[in-house]
């Protein structure tokens, strides 16, 4: 009865209604700037797709120019015989440089776009924004190739040979664009979000610790994944993100113990919803944290009242 009341007296919050998880100034500065670059160079890739469909396929050179001429009885119309149209080797060749500069800036775009979004995510929430935002490099990818390799099987004047080397190159770069392009596990405004409401409902701050090597930030300083040599750093999760940590470590309750501090009796609970939200769910209720002495609560929130 007494361990009822105590979780009751709990309250459960959702990562959809948490307070919305925000970017430094600074994150958010450095991701508008990545856009912008991503956005030039993918206009390069593009224009260079425009290049090489409206000006560099239609050249093409003619052998056998010593032809005779010879008049149709049925139109009148002169015709030269023994005039062949080839698409010249320089062509070809400037075609392959061509395909390899388009993938250079397709994929140098979507790797800043990607860390972009790392430092300011969009919301799960918003299905749309976030799969397009998400998911644009690899969309431009396939803007910026797949016209210009249907016109490469459909040009009439590449031999056979030119034809499936230019065609082969172009798939496979444009496979390889589209694959770096996509983003199989994409940050949300959700997971920080409750990365964040679980550092203060245990901690009661915002405030956590990370080193310039590592991949997670922690929630204590005393940790060996902390004393490594190198500088340990504080700060927001905010703070943490903008320096390329953008995850709270899942093994919290182990350092809350090293510390000294104490533990959520639901810390498994916890985990477990953070693992949930961080996979995309959007209806996990993250569970606030259950102790085992009230006294122990670091921080108090009050519960929020429903909507009317």
């Amino acid at each position: 009865m007494a361990e009822n009341e105590k979780k009751s007296a709990a309250p459960e919050t959702t990562a959809a209604t948490a307070p919305g998880w925000k970017p430094t100034p600074e994150a958010k500065k450095k991701a508008t700037t990545f856009r912008w670059i991503a956005a030039v160079l993918w206009f390069f890739a593009i224009v260079g797709e425009a290049v090489g469909i409206f000006w560099l396929l239609r050249q093409r050179v003619y052998v056998g120019e010593e032809g005779t001429f010879t008049r149709d009885p049925d139109t009148g119309l002169l015709t030269e015989q023994g005039v062949t149209a080839i698409f010249p080797q320089w062509a070809f060749i400037a075609l392959l440089v061509l395909l390899v500069v388009i993938a250079a800036l397709s994929i140098t775009g979507s790797v800043l776009w990607k860390k972009a979004n790392r430092l300011d995510p969009a919301p799960k929430s918003d299905k749309l924004r976030f799969f397009v935002q998400n998911q644009l490099g690899a969309i431009i990818a396939i803007v910026a190739f797949l016209p210009l390799v249907i016109m490469i099987f459909l040009n009439k004047d590449m031999d056979k040979g030119q034809k499936a080397t230019a065609g082969i190159v172009g798939i496979v770069l444009a496979v390889l664009a589209a694959v770096i392009g996509i983003d199989f596990a994409p940050a949300s405004v959700e997971q920080y979000t409750a990365d964040q409401s679980t550092v203060i409902q245990i901690l009661g701050e915002d405030q956590v610790v990370w080193v310039d090597g590592g991949k997670v930030y922690h929630v204590c300083d005393q940790v060996s994944d902390v004393q490594t040599g190198s500088d340990i750093r504080t700060g927001t999760t905010a703070e943490a993100i903008e320096a390329g940590k953008p995850r709270l470590t899942l093994e919290f309750a182990s350092e809350l113990r090293k510390c000294g501090m104490a533990v959520p009796e639901n810390s498994a609970d916890i985990v477990t919803a953070l693992r949930a939200i961080r996979d995309g769910a959007t209806d996990t209720e993250l569970p606030a944290p259950v102790w085992a002495d009230p006294a122990d609560a670091p921080i108090e929130i009050e519960e929020e009242a429903p909507a009317q």
